[in-house]
């Protein structure tokens, strides 16, 4: 009897340690991951209702993502492969609350381009990015191919890994 107490005392202490897991041993900086997108072809904006969704994971070791919601700051940045860096869309992550007793974070976030008249567009010579898009002004079947880079920040300005989108197609009329 006293051989199955020890036996079930072992047992119950080994499951015990196994059981405790280690705190995620994420680096200070975020690490992104690309996922996926909704649909690789999206219409422009003005033509149809459409969106495009982009889905990326993302862990960060000191857990300070994320602005106050009241803040002005950007910490997602979306890079048009048609343009210089200078065509940038920003979005800001909600606020993440810390996961568990560490303060490392993980989870993933999905952005959301909406037909407005600048983000989801063709780009010609006679209609540059600043303007509006114009489907009727394009050849029918008029179609471009492009792409989005990636990168977050965090509070502590520590910039993410640079990952991109599949390609995307937009249908220009």
């Amino acid at each position: 009897m006293k051989n199955k107490f020890t036996f079930l005392l072992l047992f119950l202490t080994i499951c015990i340690i196994n059981s405790c897991t280690d705190a995620p041993d994420y680096p200070d900086e975020p690490v992104i991951e690309y996922l996926r997108i909704n649909k690789p072809l999206v219409y422009q904006s003005g033509f149809e209702n459409d969106s495009l969704l982009i889905t990326f994971s993302f862990t960060d070791g000191d857990g300070d993502l994320s602005f106050s919601e009241l803040s002005n700051e950007v910490d997602v940045f979306l890079r048009d492969s048609r343009a210089d860096t200078m065509l940038v869309t920003t979005f800001q992550i909600p606020s993440i609350p810390l996961q568990g007793i560490g303060n490392g974070i993980s989870g993933e976030i999905t952005v959301m381009l909406q037909n407005n008249p600048f983000n989801i567009c063709c780009l010609t010579e006679d209609y540059p990015l600043a303007s509006p898009c114009f489907p009727d002004s394009y050849p029918a079947g008029a179609s471009e191919v492009m792409h989005y880079t990636i990168q977050i920040k965090d509070r502590a300005n520590h910039f993410s890994n640079i990952i991109r989108t599949e390609d995307i197609t937009i249908q220009c009329n």
